[in-house]
């Protein structure tokens, strides 16, 4: 497939990667230019590119930008075809990552404010597991305890085909429903940074809470503090997997 990945951080950048060494035809653009990506993005085949040429003739449009921000690409996905496939991994952390947003605070759903500000559909993935999880823990197909990752989204061909890219990064995907339900999959759902299994994850997203996983999240700084200086990322989904019990 012919994929763009925007934004080129932890979770953008190693999308790419991943994408490219799976054999996809993968651009990766950043809103501060191409210079910036990094050059392990690019070892696999990827290739920096300007953000106004890197929505034209995609299959798959990956947004890894802070949540909040999606109205400022309005523009540029413009002329984007409908059936192009728009991928969100975006979370929300009020007064952490980004300014509370009053409207997603009343009960908006989180991929479905976005998709209002890019004007657009969009698709919900890879925003339930840690960057570092992604990029240390995928698997191939068939591997035992391979770790699962949920896609929400409203068009049954875009939630497949970001299923199908999902399975290319070393995880299984797992139908999560409609993007009305995505809020299941977000900070700090049972679901959400807590490396669970297909078997597992159904279960997970069943058990959300809106309020109580709103109010987890909201208390992420003391826990992290909690946690001592440099935490390793099974010290993380141990934080989130007690915050449940």
């Amino acid at each position: 497939m012919k994929i763009t990945v925007i934004g080129a951080g932890a979770i953008g950048g190693n999308l790419a990667a991943k994408l490219s060494t799976a054999g996809h035809d993968v651009q990766v653009a950043d809103a501060r230019g191409p210079a910036v990506v990094r050059a392990e993005v690019l070892e696999s085949g990827a290739r920096a590119v300007d953000l106004a040429e890197a929505v034209q003739g995609r299959d798959v449009i990956i947004l890894s930008i802070p949540f909040g921000v999606a109205g400022q690409l309005a523009d540029v996905f413009a002329s984007v075809p409908d059936e192009t496939v728009v991928i969100d991994t975006a979370n929300y952390y009020p007064g952490m990552l980004s300014e509370p947003i009053e409207v997603v605070d009343n009960g908006q759903v989180e991929s479905l404010y976005t998709a209002e500000l890019l004007g657009r559909p969009v698709t919900k993935a890879w925003n339930a597991a840690l960057a570092e999880t992604q990029r240390t823990k995928g698997v191939p197909a068939g591997t035992p305890g391979r770790l699962a990752i949920p896609v929400s989204g409203d068009s049954e061909q875009a939630r497949k085909v970001a299923m199908s890219l999902v399975d290319d990064t070393g995880f299984d995907p797992y139908d999560a429903g409609p993007l009305a339900d995505s809020w299941r999959q977000q900070p700090n759902s049972p679901a959400y940074c807590t490396e669970l299994t297909v078997d597992e994850l159904p279960a997970a997203l069943a058990a959300a809470d809106r309020a109580k996983d709103a109010a987890i999240r909201d208390s992420l700084p003391e826990r992290i503090a909690a946690l001592g200086a440099n935490p390793t990322v099974d010290d993380v989904v141990e934080m989130n997997r007690a915050a449940h019990r």
